[in-house]
């Protein structure tokens, strides 16, 4: 397939493509009044000849840019004023950057549903009727089930989101490891503590995260603990 953008010009004031050479034009960097438009044209039909196909897409967009610009050079080289409600040589050159802008954007999108479009062909979809041993009911005979209103409530609901659960039950930061340190750095201290006084502020989970780390530091050897009376005040020593 060929295309406008393919298309190698060697002209006296350009040679590259016929799309930067729209662009260096509408920059004004080259005079469209110095650009020859017919060795254009004959030089497409050249490039059409070798490729021995035609692409009417890209002919016709050659045909407006081609025709676009013999507009604007005709503005540029004829004398006078344009006349009332006419575009001039300006406004006809933003009128055709915008076509090729609004042009680029189709085509690259053209380009990319193409490429999905092959990406995805191999893909089938069923489209046969279901088969008739499967059918229970006839559509005509289908009676509905529910009431429209509450299947739209159900849906509704389905579709709301659940509010967020509650993690306040849940203590972080309790472990046992990080207690058996808390007892360590107290007794290192002070050689002995009033558990009441060290723990009793805290709730019932750290407490008995607590105990269970006195019981493994007893276990070890590293420190042990008095009660005198039921309930009463513990004690706890290092060994």
């Amino acid at each position: 397939m060929t295309s406008v953008s393919e298309l190698e010009l060697d002209l006296d004031v350009f040679q590259g493509p016929f799309d930067l050479l729209l662009a260096v034009l509408l920059r004004e960097e080259i005079s469209l009044a110095e650009v020859e438009l017919g060795e254009i044209v004959l030089a497409y039909i050249d490039h059409l000849e070798e490729e021995g196909q035609l692409d009417l897409e890209a002919v016709t967009e050659f045909l407006v840019l081609i025709a676009a610009l013999l507009e604007l050079k005709s503005r540029l080289l004829l004398p006078g004023d344009p006349e009332e409600g006419e575009l001039g040589p300006q406004e006809a050159a933003d009128e055709l950057l915008a076509r090729m802008l609004e042009y680029r954007r189709y085509s690259e999108a053209s380009k990319v549903l193409t490429s999905i479009h092959e990406r995805e062909a191999h893909i089938l979809y069923r489209s046969a009727p279901l088969p008739a041993e499967l059918r229970r009911a006839a559509l005509k005979a289908a009676k509905k089930s529910y009431e429209p209103d509450r299947l739209g409530s159900a849906l509704g609901e389905l579709l709301t989101l659940p509010p967020a659960p509650d993690v306040r039950h849940i203590r972080a930061g309790v472990s046992l490891q990080r207690r058996l340190g808390i007892v360590r750095d107290l007794l290192r201290r002070g050689g002995s503590i009033d558990f009441d006084k060290a723990f009793g502020r805290e709730d019932r989970f750290t407490q008995a995260v607590t105990l269970f780390a006195l019981l493994e530091l007893h276990r070890r050897g590293e420190a042990t603990w008095t009660q005198t009376e039921t309930f009463g005040p513990i004690e706890v020593k290092s060994s």
